[in-house]
């Protein structure tokens, strides 16, 4: 049914959930699993910094080299999980992207025939404010998407 599963991760507990129903899916068809995770850019507050006329380039150093180690602790859990349920696993990491669409691009590039994701499930206010990359990778996708909630 499907040989190329997509899986993405933030690290969270709830994001484990997705990585083990997506590695369990994989081994019942047999498929190669690619285990994402993605950083989002350094956050910027106010106009100046978006204009890029100021950046303390030592802080978002660290930011990206919190990124990186957070990213390498997400992918070393997964790819450990993935050998313990006997699945082939490559992971890969996307830096200053948008959740959904380093999950998008990765899919496309991979060749992927299925995407599993986690969502929070929030609604109303509070899916305004912080947005979904769930629903938005669930929207925009061209091939079928697993949510795992």
């Amino acid at each position: 049914m499907y040989t190329n599963i997509l899986i993405a991760t933030d690290g969270s507990e709830l994001a484990q959930k997705g990585v083990e129903h997506g590695l369990a899916l994989a081994r019942l068809c047999g498929a190669k699993v690619t285990v994402l995770t993605v950083s989002e850019p350094f956050p910027t507050f106010d106009l100046v910094s978006k204009l890029g006329f100021f950046q303390d380039p030592e802080v978002v150093a660290r930011y990206a080299a919190d990124c990186k180690t957070l990213a390498d602790e997400t992918l070393t859990r997964a790819q450990a999980a993935a050998e313990a349920a006997g699945v082939s696993c490559e992971t890969l990491y996307v830096a200053d992207s948008a959740p959904a669409a380093g999950i998008l691009e990765a899919a496309k590039f991979r060749g992927s025939d299925l995407i599993v994701v986690a969502s929070h499930g929030r609604r109303g206010l509070e899916r305004m404010v912080i947005g979904s990359q769930a629903t938005k990778v669930l929207t925009q996708a061209t091939v079928p998407v697993l949510v795992v909630r």
